[in-house]
């Protein structure tokens, strides 16, 4: 299943959601690609998506869920890739 966040992410004076699968990163990429979203997007585990695409994706079909239910449904299903810890510089 596709799912999508609340635009609540500033970042480039912007608000930003987030767009996952809970099944695979195949389901995620092909959806991505049918919604027009370009591969720079991706980010690891999601597509970073600006506030204004919010309504158009979730026409197409994902599912609007809290930030808290996509990181939960990510870490059930295996497909949460977190950022690497930097090494401590003492």
């Amino acid at each position: 299943m596709i799912l999508i966040d609340p635009p609540a992410w500033p970042a480039w004076n912007r608000l930003w959601s987030h767009l996952v699968s809970d099944e695979s990163y195949e389901e995620l990429h092909a959806f991505a690609k049918a919604a027009g979203i370009p591969a720079r997007g991706f980010d690891r585990d999601h597509y970073d998506v600006p506030s204004e695409r919010y309504d158009d994706l979730v026409a197409a079909g994902a599912v609007p869920v809290s930030s808290r239910e996509v990181v939960r449904r990510l870490i059930a299903s295996g497909l949460r890739h977190r950022k690497r810890q930097r090494p401590p510089t003492d």
